[in-house]
């Protein structure tokens, strides 16, 4: 009984001041509005970037790197053990950057449980021939099958079927902006001077963008055993061994453990991406915290009125005291009235929030560098209405707290007399 006539109570003091109930509201609304858009557009920026440069990156690359010997003929030499030895200008053996002995460890590999897909590449410096002049770039030699299933390439072709590298006989793919420097189009001949000075004439059967200049003006791709030919290597020649994971945060260690196993240089894709990843993580610690002030602004608003409103109603808390209420029961009224105020402003914070972000997803985003994005990106994470929901809540309850505290401890007798 008691509780339905402090709710009444509570209703009947926010209808009094429903102006400034109104605005307090609003505030909430804004805060929580602002909160939801902010965060959904950031982090589905992030994601986009994300996606541009997560997509196409192994989760641990195996490759080969040809280093001097760390350790020298005379450093083996028992009558040297106990002399300092310096040799300078060590050059490396003459190794190749091929994998040995790769197939067992593609084996080993594809049977690991953690292991989501293994593909194997070749990675190469070329010329691409216009004219009498040349241009730097690289040649991938890819598996198009596992290419188009780990890495999404098939997403990034603008013009031509990724499969046609694999059915296509001495075929190859190029960035966008690479084939407007060689000025070639679909179907056209491109002539390619591989490093041993040899020419080859590959016919082109698409093209691709990753948004990424640097790679969309230098890079190529054709099949595998297409680059072994350019290469004049085996069919067994490899340079890379991809691997994606089905938990990309065990990455660091197996890469470790897989240097270690096969004696091979590996790295992880966080140890590749380090700078990119710290650029997501700053923008989202940004947004957060500008969402988190404008909730805890919103907070201080109703704080305010609260106060205000315990001034203004002194002598109603005087008679409410006086005729038997209790200094917890006039403090419920007043949480009460913030909770109202925080519940529907963030109800409506909520809706607009969701709705705002479905205004912007759906506003066109076309540029050259993006093509396969119609859309500016929304992440829709429930995550971050549950959050917004929860905070709103905690906010004006703390922002009722200290009000209502300051109302319970009224002294009717004082109050009275003073009057």
């Amino acid at each position: 009984m008691k509780l339905k006539i402090i709710l009444q109570i509570a209703w009947g003091l926010l209808k009094a001041r429903k102006r400034q109930t109104i605005v307090a509201a609003v505030g909430v609304t804004f805060g929580i509005t602002t909160f939801i858009t902010l965060l959904g557009f950031m982090n589905g920026l992030n994601d986009l970037l994300d996606g541009l440069m997560m997509n196409r990156t192994p989760h641990i690359r195996l490759y080969n790197e040809i280093t001097p010997s760390s350790t020298q003929p005379i450093d083996e030499a028992s009558n040297h053990n106990d002399d300092y030895n310096f040799v300078h200008s060590i050059k490396p053996k003459n190794d190749r950057m091929e994998i040995r002995n790769n197939k067992p460890i593609i084996s080993f590999l594809s049977n690991a449980p953690e292991v989501k897909g293994v593909t194997t590449r070749i990675t190469s410096q070329v010329f691409f021939n216009i004219g009498a002049s040349s241009i730097g770039g690289l040649i991938n030699g890819i598996e198009v099958a596992q290419e188009k299933e780990l890495f999404f390439f098939e997403d990034y072709m603008i013009e031509g079927n990724s499969m046609d590298l694999q059915n296509v006989p001495n075929s190859i793919v190029l960035g966008e902006i690479l084939a407007e420097k060689l000025m070639l189009r679909i179907g056209d001949l491109v002539q390619v001077t591989a490093p041993n000075g040899e020419r080859f004439q590959l016919k082109l059967v698409g093209l691709f963008q990753t948004g990424i200049a640097d790679i969309d003006k230098s890079q190529s791709y054709a099949s595998i055993l297409t680059t072994q030919k350019i290469l004049n290597r085996p069919n067994d020649y490899v340079t890379d061994i991809l691997v994606k994971l089905h938990d990309v945060k065990r990455a660091p260690a197996l890469a470790k453990y897989y240097g270690k196993l096969f004696s091979v240089e590996t790295i992880d894709m966080n140890t590749a991406n380090a700078q990119f990843d710290t650029g997501s993580s700053i923008r989202s610690l940004i947004s957060y915290a500008v969402g988190i002030t404008l909730l805890v602004i919103a907070g201080f608003g109703i704080y305010n009125i609260l106060n205000m409103l315990i001034y203004e109603k002194m002598d109603s808390i005087a008679i409410l005291k006086a005729t038997g209420f209790s200094g917890q029961d006039v403090s419920r009224i007043f949480n009460t009235i913030a909770l109202v105020i925080g519940i529907a402003g963030g109800g409506l914070g909520l809706l607009f929030g969701n709705l705002l972000c479905h205004l912007i997803h759906s506003i066109p985003f076309n540029t050259d560098a993006l093509p396969t994005i119609k859309t500016y990106p929304i992440d829709f994470s429930t995550k971050y209405y549950v959050i917004a929901a929860l905070f709103s809540v905690i906010t004006t309850y703390f922002a009722g707290y200290f009000p209502s505290r300051k109302a319970s401890k009224v002294d009717p007798v004082a109050i009275i007399r003073g009057k």
